[in-house]
């Protein structure tokens, strides 16, 4: 019987050193059975191979077993202490259930039981890629480097293919269910699929310099609004990040620079983890009024024609009187009625998600008042790169009124404010 996992062989007569050759903390295979030549005869042997000692330590097992250490075998943890030699063999990072059964047959060998019933293996040295610590990092940084016959190894956290010339994303990394960081920078993608969304840990993000000209609403669905935390856009094609885009809540860096971003995300406010924000150079004329919502660390939004922002020429899309249906939205916002797309059409839901804040805090929809203030971007972040070449630091933000009274008030402050 055989059993993988991490093991430390620590001499009791030594305890302050540990028997180092034996294996301390690392991946190793445990054979329980005969050495070979001794298949009808003979003690049964406990056998311990590593990387470095992949031919192997035996330890007799029959009446040679002073103690079980089982308290955390559900965590995969158990120590078989040996009377001789003194040593502790400790486990640890295996499979609880496999654990068990290794365990209950160490310990009837212990007990002299029959020979015959027990799950013996022969005791041969172990394969390389039994005992090889799982690879957790690859990086591929040109195009004969990328494997096209052999499977990605399953165990990988970090994976980074660059300059590798892919068109799409390869339906192998799809399947890296332990991917942390996943760098596809400088190649030719052009579409994420949506099976991104189950990489249940994917934590990073990079497309850096690609072919991008969307980013999926699905992809904001998925599991990725729990586990993404920095996402790289940056240099690609893309002209508008979708209303669902603020659901990725875990974010903390997103980088879209050099891009064609006429906008960004309506409610970016609720991104309230986002700590850095660079949209450098791409085509901005303003900042969307949940802009002003955010709290970060550095911010560069240099090289936007950011328009001049004029408070006495607002955009009126004002209907007097109200439509019922601008009257219902107001009212299910502001008084916080729940709603969902069980109880209203989705097309309803979804304009109710895009809803509009007035300076007094009351919610509008498709009627109000819309204009342009300046705002200085250290009202949102500690560090702020320069807007132009002038030294600004200011950009136009929206701002919404939900009535000619709100707006009325809001030019008398701005008025007195000027004079």
């Amino acid at each position: 019987m055989r059993l993988q996992c991490e093991v430390e062989v620590v001499s009791r007569l030594l305890p302050t050193c540990g028997l180092r050759g034996r294996g301390r903390g690392t991946r190793a295979l445990l054979s329980l059975g005969r050495p070979p030549g001794r298949a009808q005869g003979g003690g049964i042997y406990l056998m311990v191979c590593t990387a470095r000692d992949r031919v192997g330590a035996r330890y007799k097992v029959q009446e040679n077993i002073e103690r079980f250490f089982t308290r955390f075998v559900e965590e995969g943890k158990a120590t078989v202490r040996l009377r001789e030699p003194a040593v502790d063999v400790c486990l640890s990072k295996a499979n609880a259930s496999k654990l068990k059964t290794f365990l209950s047959a160490v310990r009837l060998a212990h007990q002299g039981a029959d020979a015959g019933a027990l799950p013996l293996s022969a005791l041969v040295p172990a394969k390389t890629s039994e005992v090889e610590k799982p690879k957790s990092k690859m990086i591929i940084t040109s195009r004969r480097d990328y494997p096209l016959t052999k499977n990605f190894p399953y165990s990988l956290e970090h994976l980074q293919a660059s300059y590798c010339k892919l068109a799409r994303i390869d339906t192998r990394v799809l399947c890296l269910k332990k991917l942390r960081k996943l760098d596809l920078s400088h190649n030719h993608i052009k579409q994420l699929p949506a099976t991104i969304g189950d990489l249940v840990c994917l934590q990073e993000l990079n497309l850096h310099d690609n072919h991008l000209e969307s980013f999926s609403g699905a992809l904001c669905n998925s599991t990725l609004q729990k586990s993404l935390q920095s996402l790289d856009l940056s240099q690609n094609k893309i002209k508008a990040l979708p209303i669902q885009f603020c659901q990725l809540r875990e974010l903390v860096s997103l980088k879209l620079d050099d891009n064609e971003m006429i906008r960004l995300p309506f409610k970016i406010g609720q991104l309230d983890h986002l700590r850095f924000l660079s949209a450098a150079r791409n085509k901005l004329p303003f900042l969307p009024s949940d802009f002003r919502k955010l709290c970060l660390e550095n911010l560069d939004l240099f090289g936007n024609p950011f328009e001049q922002p004029n408070p006495l020429v607002p955009n009126v899309q004002l209907k007097i009187p109200l439509t019922l249906l601008e009257c219902a939205a107001r009212a299910t916002i502001n008084y916080r009625i729940p709603y969902g797309c069980h109880l209203l059409p989705s097309h309803l839901c979804e304009d109710l998600e895009v809803a509009k804040t007035c300076q007094c805090g009351r919610a509008c929809l498709s009627s109000f008042i819309q204009i342009t203030v300046t705002m200085n971007l250290h009202h949102v972040a500690h560090t702020v790169v320069l807007v132009d070449n002038m030294g600004g630091t200011e950009a136009p933000i929206i701002c919404y009124f939900c009535s000619l009274d709100c707006y009325s008030q809001f030019l008398d402050r701005h008025l007195q404010s000027q004079g």
